[in-house]
């Protein structure tokens, strides 16, 4: 029986890490499915989706995470997953969006944006986000999102609520098939 795990591992930036984790998943016996990998801060972050068909790759994993943390001062957080992965994008009765915002840096961005999606259903797949120097030097925030709007879901409500929000955080907002 396959059985899939997520692990994910922060630490302070440098060369190897993902060949450290990589190895580790090769060395259980499990395959690498899915992955995503930045720099943030100073910090290297990783989150992997493995999955293995042997029974003890679950103990495996761990013993292999814990010394990965301790020889490597990493944060290694590893968590089975129940049902296995969702099914890939979109879901059924739901259809890909991209939303584009860009703008002035400043706070509530992430949460504007993303409560009106909540209160309306939309279900977000990936987020990124960036603040680098604008005209001026101003900071410049962007934020790209790539959403699962429910087919259920009045889209010319969900677009005017979201352009009540970008007027709100006097920012850009564009909203468009994926």
């Amino acid at each position: 029986m396959r059985r899939w795990f997520i692990l994910s591992a922060i630490g302070s930036d440098r060369p190897g890490l993902a060949a450290e984790l990589g190895k580790l998943v090769l060395d259980c016996d499990a395959n690498l499915d899915d992955s995503r990998m930045t720099i943030l801060g100073s910090d290297f972050a990783m989150i992997l989706l493995c999955s293995s068909t042997h029974a003890d790759t679950a103990d495996r994993l761990a013993m292999g995470a814990k010394q990965l943390e301790r020889d490597h001062a990493l944060t290694i957080l590893l968590r089975h997953l129940e049902d296995g992965p969702r099914p890939s994008l979109p879901a059924p009765s739901h259809q890909l969006f991209r939303i584009e915002v860009a703008g002035s840096d400043k706070a509530g961005i992430v949460a504007g944006v993303c409560g009106v999606l909540a209160e309306q259903g939309v279900n977000i797949a990936e987020l990124s986000t960036r603040s680098r120097p604008g005209p001026g030097g101003a900071p410049h925030y962007e934020m790209q999102l790539l959403v699962e709007v429910p087919d259920a879901v009045d889209f010319g409500g969900l677009r005017a609520r979201l352009e009540d929000e970008a007027d709100r955080l006097v920012i850009d907002l564009l909203l468009k098939p994926a």
